[in-house]
């Protein structure tokens, strides 16, 4: 796992052709705003979000992010110790992102 400022984790992400943006937050959270084209898994699904995981190419490089940082974190390490290539986390997380946002 890599913590990224989001200045170096969006240019990372935009020049990355096996990049996937990955929301580990809840669906309420989500339905506030979310970066365009992330895939939302909730980490607090516990067994759920290892099942949801475990079916993602792990050659893809994942930049992570949850609200504030902390759940990005723990999803990098999780997906570290899984085997994943990559794994990036958004220092911050959501709630300093100042890049584009989308809502439902």
């Amino acid at each position: 796992m890599k913590e990224l400022s989001q200045d170096e984790w969006q240019k990372k992400a935009k020049k990355d052709d096996k990049a996937v943006l990955l929301d580990v937050r809840t669906e309420e959270e989500v339905d506030e705003g979310y970066i365009p084209n992330s895939k939302n898994i909730d980490i607090y699904k516990g067994q759920e979000f290892v099942d949801e995981v475990d079916k993602l190419d792990r050659d893809k490089h994942y930049y992570i992010y949850c609200r504030s940082g902390k759940r990005s974190s723990q999803a990098c390490t999780l997906l570290d110790q899984m085997g994943f290539a990559e794994t990036y986390n958004l220092a911050g997380g959501f709630s300093e992102w100042e890049g584009e946002k989308e809502t439902n």
